[in-house]
């Protein structure tokens, strides 16, 4: 028989029982954290029509497809979560209650090259609210105090959710007449902390053509600093007369508003107005956050406002905000920097050890301490003791029920602190408040 050497594709994560007890726990507490705002859940199919996925996608995004003929049908698996909640709006319009609060979390699929910390499978968990022809500006700042929560319940401590307004962006634009050349100076705007203030004037010069007096002003834009009290007063004080300009300042002033009676602290949120991203695609409020001692590893979360979700499904005008959790590569980035340790090898509480042959005794125990909410692992194998205890110990069992003779006579059990070595006996009503 020729054997096939086992081995996982290039840009897919998998991770050894370990890892994936700690990666579901993020899952647990990211999601317990959207339910808390009262986010309501959806699942969206990870396979869908060529046709409804495309609907949206191009350039590069459309090359990073994985797709494919199944009979008549053209498919393609997903490539994010916000294009399967663009239709799921359009198709369930009358089904759901706007504002419209869903959170998904899900793989993905981009062809894209694979590289350290970057996946071609991964899981996103997105939170979004939809609005059905409006949306309170309101909602733009509990996007951050979800954030906020989310971070804190992660076991994360020191990060800062960047803000900043699109419609500043624009309009500062349209003010130095550059506007023809906004995405690419967004573009180049946002690499601005990777490439320096310098060689991005010299684009802007050299390759864009600009004049001197729009470039000045847009470094006069981009070096604004301070507080962010002082930051709004600076943009406020740019001298600007431009309508777009002057509506992104106020709807950031909102937001900040906002943001401070959410209670999240002022050294957890910054205004920084180099953040262009999403250049098509966002049309008010954005997001990025970053752990402060990490900036290298780039943004851990980030989303934004926009004004038509769901514009190529429907006639109908559906503005939203959201933001999303790249959860595989944060996994991956806070591992490899040690800032979460997969010390957990087994889920279980307990492992029951039987001395006696009849296993009846240790399966009616495991019974009562799983209808108590104990998870409880029998050891069935045929061993000597040694190797029943080492198995626990290999597991990081905390505790370990043992069941022989002279337990099943006296009605009480033997409960092993593995950690501590110390053992006591105790009726089984004890052992479960002691395990609880």
């Amino acid at each position: 028989m020729n054997r096939v050497q086992p081995k996982t594709l290039s840009g897919f994560m998998e991770l050894l029982p370990n890892e994936q007890v700690l990666f579901n726990q993020m899952i647990d507490k990211i999601r317990s954290s959207y339910e808390k705002f009262g986010f309501l859940p959806i699942d969206t199919p990870v396979i869908e029509s060529s046709e409804v996925l495309l609907a949206k996608a191009g350039g590069e995004t459309e090359k990073q497809l994985y797709s494919f003929t199944k009979g008549d049908s053209n498919l393609t698996l997903r490539f994010d979560l916000t294009v399967p909640l663009a239709k799921y709006v359009a198709e369930y319009y009358n089904q759901i209650t706007f504002p419209f609060r869903r959170y998904q979390i899900g793989k993905v699929y981009r062809g894209e090259r694979a590289q350290r910390g970057r996946f071609r499978e991964f899981y996103q968990c997105d939170i979004d609210i939809i609005g059905d022809e409006k949306l309170n500006i309101i909602n733009d700042a509990e996007i951050p105090a979800v954030m906020y929560e989310t971070f804190k319940n992660l076991g994360l401590e020191n990060f800062t959710i960047h803000i900043n307004n699109r419609k500043i962006l624009n309009g500062l634009f349209e003010a130095v007449d550059e506007k023809e050349k906004s995405v690419e100076i967004m573009r180049t705007i946002d690499k601005i902390d990777k490439i320096g203030k310098d060689i991005v004037v010299a684009i802007f010069k050299d390759d864009y053509n600009m004049k001197e007096e729009s470039i000045n002003k847009i470094v006069e834009f981009i070096e604004i600093t301070g507080t962010t009290d002082e930051k709004l007063e600076k943009l406020c004080n740019l001298g600007i007369e431009n309508e777009l300009y002057k509506k992104g300042v106020e709807e950031l002033k909102e937001v900040i508003k906002y943001i401070r009676l959410f209670n999240i602290p002022e050294e957890a949120f910054e205004i920084d107005l180099s953040i262009a991203r999403g250049l098509d695609y966002y049309t008010g409020t954005v997001y990025e956050t970053f752990l402060n001692d990490y900036k290298s590893i780039g943004s851990i979360c980030s989303g934004g406002r926009y004004n038509d979700l769901a514009g190529y499904y429907t006639e109908k005008q559906l503005p939203g905000v959201g933001m999303s959790i790249g959860l595989t590569r944060l996994f991956f980035i806070l591992n490899d920097i040690g800032l979460i340790k997969s010390d957990k090898k087994s889920i279980s509480d307990v492992l029951i050890i039987s001395m006696v042959e009849d296993l009846s005794k240790s399966i009616e125990v495991a019974n009562i301490l799983r209808n108590s909410g104990i998870n409880a692992e029998i050891y069935f194998d045929d061993k000597k003791i040694k190797a029943k205890f080492k198995y626990a110990d290999k597991l990081n069992v905390p505790y370990v029920i043992v069941i022989g003779e002279d337990e099943i006579k006296s009605g009480k059990l033997t409960l092993k602190n593995m950690q501590e070595g110390t053992q006591e006996q105790l009726e089984i009503e004890k052992i479960i408040d002691k395990l609880k």
